[in-house]
């Protein structure tokens, strides 16, 4: 029996150095698609060319950070999560480092797609890492750390970039980041569990498993809430940029402490059901932003404003994994990696959004994401009809005299 608790105990993971560390590297990982928003007016002034171009600087890592998730989640059943996380996130500083020295804009676009690839293999990877190797009793622990550490990014990484580049230009948070990323790999090296030996199945049947699940009546409304959330979230703050909004730094910090309050609020909010948070969340944000655009308030209320908006998608992210992975049942692995992809593409269609409207306004800016959100909220609601409701609505159309 002793040597069964000892060896039970050598397959999990140290608690307090593997939640430090992951929550650290979600962080830094994250990041990396915020801080662009408050680089873009540097960057622009740098290369001589307008702020509302470069907004495909933020776009390019979401999409290459989205096809991440889809491309390393299944690689790592086969290779082994230390090893996918590890070489992930050491290829991820040498991509950092080569943004930092991006000679103009169309190489940074490039570059900016290879450096979301090769951060996405963290998330996808890391959650099943502590699926595996993080005790039970530590598991809710290090999952709220690394959650907390993916939402504080959208805060953390404006704010650290807003501040380096005033100090030293906006090559300096890719410079810091590439170094960071650096000792956060060997850092993982050293903290986190050998890879077990692996049965050689083929990576192949869990990308054949992802696109069944995009066309599942009860999963497709909430794919496409999906696309909305972070979507409205960085296109409000990349509009705040564009229309050149004074007290951005205060603005940013406003929203720090409701991210991380919600994960300590979770256990509270878990006894409301799924679906009933979903809704009443993403109104609350479509209600902010309306009032940004309807008000058109000073430093004091838009922050009021902006952490309404948090709130609501700091409540509407976990509860669209929760409800999305009960409903996937056996396929909830691929489930959860769609909806971690469609969710970062979504925040890459937002800078786009902002591009686009903030030339208007922060009015049309405010009102359109609203709309957005709010049919993000209504999807879910609409019940598809069911083959069994089809089938019997044709049966008692047919007894009828």
């Amino acid at each position: 029996m002793a040597s069964a608790a000892s060896a039970d105990r050598s397959r999990h993971a140290p608690a307090v150095p593997t939640a430090a560390v992951l929550g650290l590297t979600a962080l830094l990982a994250t990041s990396q698609l915020y801080g662009m928003i408050p680089l873009l007016g540097p960057a622009a002034a740098g290369w001589r060319t307008g702020a509302a171009s470069l907004t495909w600087l933020v776009s390019a890592f979401g999409f290459g950070y989205a096809v991440g998730f889809l491309l390393f989640g299944p690689l790592s059943d086969r290779f082994g999560r230390r090893r996918v996380i590890v070489a992930g996130i050491a290829a991820t500083a040498v991509t950092t480092g080569l943004v930092a020295a991006a000679p103009g804009p169309h190489a940074a676009l490039a570059l900016r797609v290879l450096q979301g690839l090769t951060t996405g293999a963290f998330p996808p990877v890391a959650m099943a890492y502590i699926a595996e190797r993080v005790a039970p009793r530590h598991r809710l622990t290090t999952v709220t750390l690394l959650t907390t550490g993916f939402l504080s990014a959208a805060v953390v990484g404006q704010l650290v970039a807003q501040g380096l580049a005033a100090a030293l230009g906006w090559r300096a948070f890719f410079a810091a980041g590439a170094a960071a990323f650096a000792l956060l790999a060997a850092a993982l090296a050293r903290v986190l569990l050998p890879d077990e030996p692996r049965a050689g199945g083929s990576p192949l049947d869990a990308y054949r498993a992802m696109p069944p699940l995009l066309v599942r009546r009860d999963l497709l409304p909430l794919y496409l809430t999906t696309t909305t959330v972070l979507a409205a979230f960085v296109a409000i703050y990349t509009g705040l940029q564009l229309t050149g909004t004074t007290g951005l730094l205060e603005l940013r910090a406003s929203a720090l402490p409701v991210i991380l309050a919600v994960p300590f609020l979770a256990s509270r909010l878990s006894r409301v059901p799924a679906p009933a948070r979903l809704a009443p969340a993403l109104a609350a944000a479509a209600a902010g932003v309306a009032l940004v655009g309807l008000l058109h308030p000073g430093t004091l209320g838009l922050a009021l404003l902006l952490m309404l908006v948090t709130a609501g998608i700091a409540v509407a992210v976990p509860t669209l994994i929760d409800t999305i992975g009960s409903r996937a049942g056996a396929a909830r692995a691929p489930a959860v990696s769609l909806y971690s992809a469609l969710l970062f593409a979504g925040a890459s269609l937002g800078p786009q959004i902002a591009g686009a409207l903030a030339a208007h306004g922060l009015a049309a800016l405010g009102f359109a994401l609203s709309a957005l959100l709010a049919a993000g909220a209504a999807v879910p609601l609409v019940r598809p009809r069911t083959a069994r409701t089809a089938r019997s609505g044709r049966s008692g159309r047919r007894s009828r005299p």
